[in-house]
């Protein structure tokens, strides 16, 4: 049975940083990402990285995200620096096997508040 649990979510103020983490288990994962959904629109992509380490990141978030991945434990992060209001969002973690089949985590929320 494949899970994703995430974990790293909060309560930051506008300037502050986070490091999200999404543990899955019961497969093998080629490319993990983040994805965000704000409320009252769409889920969108955050990042995502290959298991061989290439990244791609959405443009706005270039520079101030950064996604990580521990290949042994199965676990990808992504660290989120700068963080404004406009962040906050529901962060869902992504694990794609090799079949293609897409799985997401429950997701884990960010708040971004002075």
């Amino acid at each position: 049975q494949v899970q994703l649990v995430e974990s790293g979510g909060g309560l930051v103020q506008p300037g502050g940083s986070l490091r999200l983490s999404c543990a899955a288990s019961g497969s093998f994962f080629s490319a993990m990402g983040w994805y965000r959904q704000a409320p009252g629109k769409e889920r969108e992509l955050v990042a995502v990285i290959a298991r061989g380490g290439s990244t791609n990141y959405t443009d706005s978030e270039k520079g101030r995200f950064t996604i990580s991945r521990d290949n042994a434990k199965n676990t990808v992060f992504s660290k989120l620096n700068s963080l404004k209001p406009e962040d906050k969002a529901g962060y869902y973690c992504n694990a794609r096997n090799l079949s293609a089949r897409k799985y997401w985590g429950q997701g884990t929320q960010v708040t971004v508040s002075s």
